[in-house]
Parts: C-alpha cells; structure tokens; sequence
C-alpha cells in the first residue's frame, strides 16, 4: 500500500451468510485479492447480535451455526471507492462501516 492516509472497511455478517454457494466472507476476501486490495481479514466472533437483536453465541457444549464474523478490509481511498459498490451490493443483511486511518507501516 502506497498511501499514508487510507480507508477501513468493517463487514459485520453471519457466518451462515453466503453468495454463490460460498461463505460469503469466503467471497468477499477473494473478491478484494481479485480486484488487488491491499488487505482483508476475517475475524470470528464469540459473541453478538444485530439488528434482528437475535443473541448469536458459542457455548460450551453446542455451537452457533451462525457466529457474528467481521470483515475487515483496508487501502487507498480510491481503491476502496471502486469495491464498496460491489461489496454492499454482496451484503443483504448486515452492517458496513467506513472509517479514515492512519497508515504506520505498510
């Protein structure tokens, strides 16, 4: 990544959700190497709700199918512009977020 000044995106979906057949997380990640973004991670969560305010957690002797998973994906400006588009058209139920960060060492 070539910019000190770059842009972060945050996915909050399901880890039931998909596209195509595929985890959509799965597909968002390769879609994001595809297009040449500079960075995307997968982050499963323990525990979380959305809007539905249905509690999605881990327990101890059964597992969720559908444990809460942030996406988070992070380049220029300009790069992220091209792919949000596409990204929020992917997402039909869940939350993206966009913030300004500070690039230390790329």
């Amino acid at each position: 990544m070539k910019c000190e000044e770059a842009l972060l995106v945050r996915i909050f979906i399901g880890e039931d959700d998909r596209h195509e057949g595929k985890p959509l997380y799965r597909y968002i990640v390769e879609f994001c190497k595809e297009k040449g973004i500079a960075g995307a991670t997968v982050f499963r969560g323990l525990m979380g709700y959305g809007k539905s305010s249905v509690l999605h957690k881990a327990g101890l002797l059964s597992f969720s199918s559908d444990l809460p998973i942030l996406i988070e994906v992070v380049d220029c400006e300009e790069n992220i512009n091209k792919i949000l588009p596409e990204l929020a058209s992917l997402v039909k139920e869940g939350l993206i977020t966009l913030e300004r960060v500070k690039v230390v060492k790329a």
